[in-house]
């Protein structure tokens, strides 16, 4: 199967992933928001920016119409996930790391959405991984400068790094003739694996740091 053979099935699998994306990545926004003291509109509006930032700053560098303007569904899958919370919060509350596993979901999800609809453009595969890891992690950093929280690709913790690893798997396999659909799912799982045990036997970046500071 060549890059460009199934195009409607290209587009059927980035759409399903947008949609899942936004879900798992408006519900950590949102448990974000929780965990300061937001009201309701404050959570969506949150669940909104971390859902949509990424895929908006990659469609407009790309020079396109930004994804969730093209239907309304996005904002109403947000507005899902508001009402999954706050109906399901007795049983999200004791899960403190709840909120890292939505969000890592939503990075897989998003990295591959964003890298198939940039290769669907006829963009190299160098600025597909790009916008993969845009797409993947742009909303974390809305969401973490809302709440007035360092982002967290600018810590130790890996979490871009995990993006542009899994798309630079996905470029080798597509450049190797893998099945799309295959492809796709190898990436996800490469990416949550990465960011699970990362999190779990505490692996990070090392820190820069200044001379001056020794």
């Amino acid at each position: 199967m060549t890059l460009y053979a199934d195009l409607e099935f290209v587009r059927t699998v980035q759409q399903v992933l947008e949609f899942v994306g936004t879900f798992a990545f408006a519900i950590s926004g949102i448990r974000h928001a929780a965990g300061q003291k937001f009201d309701w509109f404050g959570g969506f509006v949150c669940g909104v920016a971390v859902a949509i930032g990424g895929g908006t700053i990659r469609d407009v560098m790309l020079g396109v119409t930004p994804f969730w303007m093209t239907s309304p569904a996005y904002l109403i899958c947000t507005a899902l996930a508001q009402v999954f919370v706050v109906a399901f919060k007795k049983y999200l509350r004791p899960l403190d790391n709840a909120w890292f596993v939505f969000d890592t979901l939503g990075l897989a999800l998003f990295t591959i959405a964003g890298i198939q609809k940039t290769l669907a453009l006829g963009h190299p595969f160098w600025v597909a991984v790009i916008m993969g890891c845009i797409t993947g992690a742009a909303g974390g950093v809305i969401r973490d400068i809302l709440l007035n929280k360092q982002p967290v690709i600018f810590q130790k913790e890996i979490y871009a790094s995990a993006s542009i690893g899994g798309g630079l798997l996905y470029w080798g396999m597509i450049e190797f003739g893998v099945n799309v659909g295959i492809t796709a799912l190898a990436t996800f799982l490469f990416i949550c694996l990465i960011r699970f045990l990362a999190v779990r036997y505490h692996i990070s970046l090392p820190v820069l740091t200044s001379e001056d500071n020794g």
